[in-house]
């Protein structure tokens, strides 16, 4: 499968619908930090199935989500899509039908995600074994995230084992034996319970067997309930009935003298009536006079608040006319103030006026005066300029070649000592290169320590191939066993159960008959049949039913002919042995049928099924056994499980002994394997010293080699410095003897700089003179104006003045007029107050004469009412006494509705059915309640105490045995899917374990390979650690860099981690190729020379496996080796953009306008 394009909308800063295409080669991804390049990876991990929103840089999943920004709302849904090509038919079968596969993930906010391939639906499970098959997926070693290689570096062996898990292949092929061991324990877990369900239902059937035989004896007991219950609901209908009457004769006396005194209290009433249509028109004539009275009132009040309001009003009006005189005084004040202000003004202006009139031309003299000296400066400081540049420029000069003469003579200094020390060096190193025989002694040790390795990796290989076979020899035979444990404790279980059914009675007094007999197997229902409940009595004669000991017969009659007595079939107590020669055994119904008219009196036949066939003609058909029957083929049953039980822990103690000597093997063979990869581990070591100490010897010597021949090219050209600085040194001296005099020119410019002090005085003097003309011109002009504003400003004061004086004269008038109004109404308020209060008085005797008679008529109302209290009183004793016999008669309509009620529901039928149904004479006397109670009392308690009893019991005794046949089928089905899920699990670790070896050896390879490419040399190699299982051992790195030993990868530095962990990806790339490979930003922590080397590995990795790359980078190294560049920027902050740059064609496009 190839991957050809992802598009991102709505995913985190992708707000806009965006597509990354994932061309050949490689591809590079480049923008500034924070604009979104690292959201690309995390889209392609949520594509493919991440469920971790912790992995997604987010709280919860639904911030994957574009949140908003300050120019854009939030979205609610974010979709990824990836299109892949599947023209090879790659993909698991149910998605293989198509050339390209369309993956889809839409999230909702608060609604979660859906998976989509090809436009359906699928589980999220799908996802990940569709790329888990693929070598990638969302934790894939593909997908080199930031922080990935720290985190390699940091975790456990344990946790590195899953790089080998991907380059095997088996990353699918553990979600699947995970998920069939998830099935096989709920199947374990189902056949437990299953077998707990069928031990509980073949008990329970065994109990509804028994409880059918209690349902015939309590339908017996039923009928006779039913027909007591019937006389005894008659009598009590009877006597309902009676009572009844009575009650009736009592109600018609309570409501005769009810009806009298209601004609009483009647009469009583109308008297009440007509007195009390008297007092509304009294009440009412009082209150019309209360309320006259109470309107003077009230107008006399307001009298009195309009004389409080006139006094008030009259002082303020008085008040008002002094505040407005105050007001005429103040402004006629303000107006001749006006008039002074303004002639002031006036006087003022002219002045000003005056002063004008010579300022234009002192301002012309003052301005051709700053002119003057302004040119004079400008000359002077131009001058000036010219000269100090030129001195300057003299003075550097010196000072340059003085400098410059002062550094060349000591680096002629510095190279004499240098070729000094160089010839030194050089002679030192000639007298001391010689290690070529202990470089030779070191190869041959590091040959026998590789021979010696390999020989001890052989012997670790079988030792592992035999600890694998004999683990699974052990794990057949501890199946083995455990079935055959499971198989005891099953028919262990059988026992206890039937052991239980059958000691049920075991502590009575009088055992009974049947637990004496051994029948053979077979005949349990025939024996049932022919003896029923009699073998129920026992054989000890003191007890109430037992079989007593008779001596044979002396001429026993015989059975027909060709029918075999029972007595051969069944052994037990004497008492029994004249009862079973008298019963024969037939073979079937046709034969019985036959045979039936032939017997003799106490003879009976009976078959294997149980029917029977009694010489007085009665007859039993099969299919109904007994309680005895089944009691003695429980007994026969037991016998045989006890047998079964014996032979099932033979076998599994001889199934333990196989699984301990199949375990003991195991073990030794572990031992085996753990002692071999000791040796293997000494073996490494020990190859590891010698590595070392033959690079230690090679670097010594290539060092040496390395350094005389840097000593000579160093000496050589130390030695040409040398030349060129002395030649340099003399054209120097040369240049500063001829360079001219500069003390003159020094002269000059300070003559010139005094002058150009002289004229900047004149000039600022001048501009002050100036400056001063001109801001008394502006005060003066600006004084003018203001003062015309002044001026008309107090004419606007002065009118307004003048106005308001003629208002507030016109106000003291109106004012005038007022009081003289107000001054009058005081002798009109005092003439309308006497009036009122002649008129209070007269309401006031007529209002007290009014009540008077009131009072009188209340009086005779409240005596009427008295009398008619008295007589409601007596009407509602009577009432009540009416009520209560109405009571009584609805009570007894009640009873006798009550008994009809539980005649319905316990009998069925109406009381006038009773009769009938409990056969009473209805002419004869009633019997006696009481002995009727106690006789239904007496058949009720008899048949509660057979305690609960299901009616149901034969139907639901059929359904068990029914249900009891199916889940013993599903337990069959049950077991045969538990050892397919077993043995399937074995195959996946087989194979798991086969290629995740295979897997390691390749990987380790690889690492070794690019280790040395990467590093320029050294070596390192990995090894598996913490256990022999290949599924539950470590990944270890073992590393030596150029020039040191052999170590792990945490003790190396911080740039020798990042590539070592870079090899190892990389060799688990190689050996599983992905279709994919994202990195980000993993070449941060490398130079550039390691740049350089990593980025021509990806080139070649891309040619060689045909995996696109996708490379996230800072790096301009990085940058300029990819094939085509995606940029993201931000140009709106928050929102992330995708533009892109094939640079392939960039360059062929150079060449051809080159060309051309």
């Amino acid at each position: 499968m190839r991957f050809k394009k992802l598009r991102l909308s709505g995913f985190k800063s992708f707000v806009d619908p965006s597509e990354l295409h994932i061309e050949q080669g490689l591809t590079g991804i480049v923008g500034p930090n924070g604009c979104g390049k690292s959201n690309l990876v995390e889209a392609l991990k949520w594509v493919m199935g991440e469920t971790s929103a912790k992995q997604m840089r987010g709280a919860e999943m639904d911030n994957v989500i574009f949140g908003g920004s300050a120019n854009r709302p939030q979205r609610n849904v974010a979709e990824v899509v990836l299109h892949i090509d599947n023209t090879s038919r790659r993909a698991p079968a149910q998605f293989n039908d198509s050339d390209e596969l369309e993956v889809s993930r839409r999230i909702e906010r608060e609604r979660g995600s859906v998976y989509k391939i090809n436009g359906k639906d699928v589980r999220a499970k799908d996802v990940h074994l569709l790329f888990a098959d693929a070598a990638s997926g969302a934790r894939s070693a593909a997908l080199v995230s930031q922080g990935r290689i720290s985190a390699l570096i940091s975790a456990k062996p344990k946790d590195r084992r899953m790089l080998l898990e991907e380059a095997a292949g088996i990353t699918g092929l553990h979600s699947r034996r995970h998920e069939a061991e998830l099935r096989l324990r709920g199947a374990e877990s189902n056949l437990e319970r299953l077998d707990d369900i069928l031990v509980t239902l073949e008990n329970q059937l065994q109990s509804l067997k028994k409880q059918a035989r209690q349902a015939v004896r309590y339908r017996n007991l039923s009928d006779h309930i039913r027909k007591a219950e019937a006389t005894l609901f008659y009598l009590r209908w009877v006597r309902a009935l009676e009572h009844l009457d009575n009650h009736r004769t009592a109600l018609k006396s309570a409501q005769d003298i009810t009806a009298t005194l209601t004609a009483k209290a009647a009469e009583i009433s109308r008297g009440q009536l007509e007195a009390a249509e008297i007092l509304p028109q009294l009440r009412m004539k009082e209150a019309e006079i209360a309320a006259q009275l109470q309107r003077l009132s009230i107008a006399r009040d307001t009298l009195e608040h309009e004389e409080h309001r006139i006094a008030e009003a009259i002082a303020t009006n008085r008040q008002r006319r002094d505040q407005v005189a105050g007001d005429i005084e103040r402004e006629r004040t303000l107006s001749a103030d006006a008039e002074r202000a303004i002639v002031a003004l006036s006087d003022e202006a002219t002045r000003i006026e005056s002063e004008r009139a010579g300022e234009a031309q002192a301002r012309l003299e003052a301005e051709a005066r700053l002119e003057k000296a302004r040119r004079t400066v400008a000359e002077m400081e131009v001058r000036h300029t010219e000269l100090t540049e030129k001195v300057a420029a003299d003075e550097a000069e010196r000072a340059a070649l003085a400098r410059t003469l002062r550094e060349q003579q000591d680096r002629e200094a510095r190279l004499d000592e240098r070729c000094a020390d160089l010839a030194r060096q050089y002679q030192a190193l000639q007298n001391d290169i010689a290690a070529a025989d202990g470089l030779l002694k070191t190869e041959r040790d590091m040959e026998q320590a590789q021979n010696d390795l390999n020989d001890a990796r052989d012997a670790r290989e079988h030792a592992g191939a035999a600890h694998i076979a004999a683990r699974e020899a052990f794990e057949t035979a501890r199946a083995l066993f455990e079935d055959k444990r499971a198989a005891r404790t099953a028919l262990e279980a059988e026992e206890r159960a039937l052991a239980q059914i059958l000691e049920h009675d075991a502590g009575q007094q009088w055992p009974p008959l049947v637990d004496d007999l051994h029948v053979a197997e077979g005949y349990e229902n025939a024996l049932g049949a022919a003896l029923g409940e009699d073998l129920t009595g026992a054989t000890d004669p003191a007890a109430p039913m037992h079989w007593r000991t008779l001596p044979p017969y002396d001429a026993p009659q015989a059975l027909p002919e060709g029918v075999r007595a029972l007595a051969a079939h069944v052994q037990g107590p004497p008492a029994i042995t004249r009862s079973l020669e008298q019963i024969g055994v037939v073979k079937d119904d046709a034969q019985g049928d036959a045979l039936h008219e032939t017997l003799y009196p106490g003879q009976r036949l009976v078959s294997r099924d149980g029917a029977l066939w009694r010489w007085d003609g009665f007859t039993i058909r099969a299919g109904a056994p007994t309680a005895s029957a089944i009691r003695l083929e429980q007994r026969n049953r037991l016998r045989l499980t006890r047998e079964r039980l014996q032979s099932a822990r033979a076998k599994e103690a001889d199934g333990h002994r196989v699984a301990d000597d199949a375990e003991n093997a195991m073990r030794a063979a572990q031992q085996s394997e753990t002692d071999a990869r000791a040796h293997l581990r000494r073996c490494e070591d020990a190859l590891g010293v010698a590595r070392e100490t033959m690079v230690a010897l090679q670097a010594r010597t290539a060092e040496q080699t390395a350094r005389i021949a840097n000593l000579e090219t160093a000496r050589h050209a130390a030695l040409n410095d040398l030349d060129e600085t002395r030649g340099h040194i003399t054209s120097l001296q040369t240049e500063v003897a001829a360079l001219a005099n500069v003390h003159e020119d020094r002269d000059e410019v300070n003559r010139v700089r005094a002058q150009l002090a002289e004229r900047r005085t004149v000039h600022i003097e001048c501009q002050s003179a100036y400056n001063s003309l001109q801001r008394t011109a502006e005060e003066r002009a600006r004084r003018f104006a203001d003062i015309h504003r002044e001026i008309a400003t107090w004419r606007d004061r002065d009118a307004g003045a003048t106005r308001r004086i003629d208002d507030l004269t016109a106000r003291i008038g109106d004012l005038e007029s007022e009081l003289q109004e107000l001054t009058v109404r005081p002798g009109e308020i005092e003439a309308r107050r006497r009036e009122l209060l002649s008129q209070i008085e007269d309401h006031e005797r007529r209002r007290k004469s009014a009540a008077d008679r009131l009072a009188e008529a209340e009086t005779g109302l409240a005596e009427i009412e008295r009398h008619q209290r008295n007589a409601e009183v007596d009407l509602a004793k009577a009432r009540e006494t009416r009520v209560r016999a109405e009571g009584l008669v609805e009570q007894g309509k009640q009873a006798c509705a009550a008994i009809a009620e539980r005649v319905g529901e316990h009998l069925g039928c109406t009381p006038d059915e009773l009769a009938t149904l409990g056969e009473i004479d209805e002419n004869a006397p009633l019997a006696d309640m009481e002995a009727t109670e106690r006789k239904v009392e007496r058949l009720v308690r008899e048949r509660d105490t057979m305690g609960p009893v299901n009616l149901r019991a034969e139907r639901e005794a059929h359904d068990m045995d029914a249900q009891i046949e199916t889940l013993t089928d599903e337990r069959s089905d049950l077991i045969a899917a538990i050892e397919k899920l077993r043995h399937a699990i074995a195959e996946l670790n087989g194979e798991g374990r086969t290629r995740l070896r295979a897997a390691f050896k390749d990987v380790d390879r690889h690492f070794q390979q690019l280790f040395v490419r990467l590093f320029g040399g050294g070596n390192a190699h990995l090894t598996l650690t913490d256990s022999d299982d290949p599924l539950e051992a470590g990944l270890e790195i073992m590393a030596s860099p150029p020039g040191k030993r052999m170590q792990t990868l945490s003790l190396l530095s911080g740039g020798e981690q990042a590539l070592t962990a870079l090899a190892l990806l990389f060799g688990v790339f190689l050996t599983n190729p992905a279709p994919i490979c994202v990195l980000d930003e993993v070449d941060a922590p490398l130079d550039d020379a390691n740049v350089d080397r990593f980025c021509t590995l990806l080139e070649e990795m891309a040619e060689s496996t045909g995996t696109r790359f996708l490379t996230i980078t800072h790096h301009r190294m990085t940058m300029a080796r990819m094939e085509r560049l995606f940029g993201v920027t931000m140009a709106e902050r928050g929102i992330s953009q995708l533009v892109s740059v094939d640079l392939e064609r960039a360059e062929e496009l150079r060449e051809s306008a080159q060309a051309s």
